[in-house]
């Protein structure tokens, strides 16, 4: 299990410490997705992905049997554009040398994964991570499972192996962490405008009235 801090200010997300991993985000996957709404998923995962952009955090893109389970979700492919999923047979995606290799190389600690199914491709290589020394923590709201209680039942086990659960308006607001990270700001503006919910047309509606202050000359 990790070692790392659970509680303090060092136990919060940072970007110069932080490594993403999206596992399997693929329309097999979806079409057995029912602990959430499937929207809600491509939805945050995109949003997700594009708040590591923002902040320079490395993503790992992967698939499993993409012959047959389908390619990534173009909406999550046209976040890295460049980027070729590492395609797998093993279900465990911490068993795979390709993905693991990537993310040590960045010498990174903190592990951020979401995908999948939850109980099976989500569950498998968080736990196995976290018995490696990495602080793990898997953003629930870009993942799903087969049913509530899989999903449900899937965090409760990741978290008694020490696994972290959060959310993805959770992890980009503690790589942001600052409004004073002005160089971040209008990426993450953008992102939480596409996919903040009720947070971007707020946003839009803000900017609306400021413009016609602006026109007023007030």
């Amino acid at each position: 299990m990790s070692t790392e801090a659970k509680s303090g200010l060092q136990a919060l997300l940072t970007p110069e410490e932080s490594v993403l991993v999206l596992i399997d985000h693929q329309p097999f996957q979806f079409a057995n997705l029912n602990s959430h709404e499937p929207s809600m998923v491509v939805n945050n995962v995109v949003g997700l992905a594009k708040s590591a952009k923002v902040f320079n955090v490395p993503t790992i893109l992967t698939t499993v049997l993409e012959e047959r389970g389908g390619y990534l979700i173009q909406a999550l492919q046209d976040v890295f554009p460049e980027q070729k999923p590492i395609n797998r047979t093993l279900v465990n995606t911490w068993q795979d040398p390709n993905v693991v290799d990537v993310v040590k190389a960045t010498r990174r600690k903190k592990l951020i994964i979401a995908g999948l199914w939850t109980e099976v491709c989500v569950a498998m290589p968080a736990i196995q991570a976290a018995g490696e020394g990495f602080e793990v923590f898997v953003v629930t709201d870009a993942s799903g499972g087969a049913s509530a209680e899989t999903h449900d039942m899937a965090v409760r086990r990741m978290v008694q192996a020490g696994v972290v659960p959060i959310t993805w308006l959770a992890v980009a607001s503690e790589w942001q962490r600052d409004w004073a990270r002005e160089e971040t700001v209008p990426g993450l503006t953008e992102v939480l405008t596409q996919h903040g919910g009720a947070t971007g047309v707020a946003f839009a509606w803000e900017t609306q009235l400021l413009g016609g202050r602006a026109g007023s000359g007030a």
